[in-house]
């Protein structure tokens, strides 16, 4: 079985990758009849050179391979018929702008697997960059307060070599007495927390968050069960809230009453309550004037996330009367930051972290009959040009 590490074609350049040349030489001394091949590339985090003094044969033409790893969306014209591939390809929802990607692929009998769709029997992700995205996205939510106050000047991620870097970045800066809302429970809230708890914020719990003011900054993490409740009053029922959360309202405005900043981390399903809306962030009880919202629903359930951000450009204002954007640290305005790449600003952490979850759930499947059915789960197409069962919703969408 051939692998091969192809080339990110996507722009702005994405440096990630799925396998680090250390990690390359893990696969091949835990499965001896795997192989792997490099397709040549002068944007990825470890260059070609690496590669080749890891024991890697570096390529333009890859094509002899069966199975291709990539990070994100393949150029159309670059698909090559008949193949396996991996790479978020940002189709499962029905994106628009993937649908002619999605239709390529079926044209081209590629069986396609996305790392979104790579779960377990209990239809939890086993593979993805979210922890980082936490770990980044907390990081820049810092870099914007320093910016926006004049407080201090933290330099971007991208600038630097890896994680210890950001945290040593960290430890200069002092932080005004502050409380911050953390939500989620997730991969990446956990990276959001890291930075929090290295910043030594006091963690407290939620009923204390609400009632105390502190002389010292403090940080609370919720989860669903805390920033939504039943509309008719009844007890919170987390299983019947991710089946159907219609029954329920959000509970938010509590904590942004007493709340400067929110870093978001929370997963937020389709039909659950927005978190706040344009209308809570017009009231004059709302507190909160940062949020660095890492999870970017762009027009959902962050009423101030009006669009994503970028790494070049990474803060906006929203101003909560208007309903619109107006410049970083405008006045009475609330400071976005909104980038939906955040792994990318860290790649080589980024890529040796995927490549650990990468090598544990998915390689294995190829060598021991899928015993697991972690590929039967995660495959899309088919190599006869047809949508899986698991996946045949999305018929319509491809058209037919």
């Amino acid at each position: 079985m051939t692998f091969a590490i192809i080339k990110e074609r996507k722009n702005p350049p994405d440096r990630r990758v799925v396998f680090s040349p250390e990690k390359c030489q893990e696969v091949i001394q835990k499965f001896p009849d795997a192989r792997i091949i490099v397709e040549a590339s002068d944007v990825r985090i470890f260059p070609d050179e690496a590669y080749r003094e890891a024991g890697f044969e570096v390529k333009e033409d890859i094509s002899e391979a069966n199975v291709m790893l990539g990070v994100k969306e393949v150029p159309v014209d670059a698909l090559i018929p008949n193949k396996k591939y991996f790479f978020f390809s940002h189709t499962i929802k029905k994106q628009p702008y993937n649908r002619k990607l999605l239709q390529t692929i079926l044209a081209k009998k590629i069986e396609l697997f996305d790392h979104e769709t790579i779960v377990n029997d209990s239809n939890h992700r086993l593979i993805g960059f979210g922890y980082y995205a936490g770990l980044v996205g907390a990081y820049n939510g810092f870099r914007g307060l320093g910016l926006r106050d004049n407080l201090f000047n933290l330099p971007k991620v991208e600038t630097l070599p890896d994680l210890e870097a950001v945290k040593a970045e960290l430890d200069k800066i002092t932080l005004p007495n502050i409380k911050i809302i953390l939500s989620g429970t997730g991969k990446v809230a956990r990276g959001a927390k890291e930075i929090l708890d290295h910043l030594k914020i006091r963690e407290v719990p939620d009923a204390e968050y609400l009632a105390k003011e502190y002389n010292e900054p403090v940080y609370c993490l919720i989860d669903v069960t805390e920033y939504n409740r039943r509309i008719d009053g009844g007890e919170f029922e987390k299983d019947v809230f991710y089946l159907n959360p219609e029954g329920y309202e959000s509970d938010f405005m509590k904590y942004a009453k007493v709340s400067d900043m929110f870093i978001t981390g929370h997963f937020y399903g389709n039909n659950a309550p927005y978190l706040f809306t344009r209308e809570d962030a017009k009231s004059p009880e709302f507190n909160i004037n940062l949020v660095a919202d890492i999870s970017c629903d762009v027009d959902g359930p962050v009423a101030s996330t009006l669009r994503a951000s970028t790494i070049a450009e990474p803060f906006y204002g929203y101003d909560p009367k208007m309903e619109s954007e107006v410049p970083f640290g405008a006045p009475n305005s609330i400071g976005v930051m909104a980038v939906d790449n955040l792994p990318c600003e860290l790649p080589k952490d980024a890529s040796e972290g995927f490549g650990d979850m990468f090598l544990e759930n998915v390689i294995p499947a190829y060598f021991n009959g899928d015993k697991d059915g972690i590929l039967k789960r995660a495959k899309i197409t088919t190599n006869n040009g047809q949508l899986t069962e698991r996946f045949a919703y999305l018929q319509e969408y491809v058209g037919g």
